[in-house]
């Protein structure tokens, strides 16, 4: 199956990407002539990580029956110095909370087998990742 989008420049350093549909604005910082009327697009990178991760991990504990109330990624992303600048290493949090998680062994057991099946089987956005940086992550749990 192949995937394609399209992306039209709007003007100064603005785009417009129809992506499944969807219209995605991207724009730059004023001191690079943007407008920030819009996300850059290496941000949004994180985004896609974060979410296609999510994703496998929303499904995977349904599978297996956990009940959660919230559940959050954060991405760090680290950017190296020199040009072009690249992620050289991404941290994600995974911060998910229910009740009676913070301390509960067997909830952590399966958020953590959730997340490693993800990072190692299934998120596609990160099999890409992981050949151009380092990806680490941690799990928070929280009571609801």
């Amino acid at each position: 199956m192949n995937e394609a989008i399209h992306t039209d420049w709007i003007g100064n350093m603005s785009f417009d990407s129809d992506v499944d549909g969807y219209q995605i604005h991207f724009d730059a910082e004023e001191k690079f002539g943007g407008t920030r009327h819009g996300p850059r697009p290496k941000p949004v990178v994180l985004s896609a990580l974060a979410a296609c991760t999510g994703m496998d991990v929303v499904s995977i504990l349904g599978k297996k029956q956990v009940k959660f109330t919230a559940f959050r990624i954060s991405a760090k992303g680290e950017v190296t110095e020199d040009y072009p600048k690249y992620y050289q290493k991404i941290h994600l949090v995974y911060i998910v909370s229910g009740p009676g998680f913070k301390d509960n062994d067997e909830i952590r057991i399966k958020v953590n087998r959730a997340v490693r099946l993800s990072r190692d089987n299934y998120c596609a956005v990160s099999a890409m990742l992981k050949n151009s940086c380092e990806i680490t992550d941690e799990i928070i749990l929280q009571d609801s």
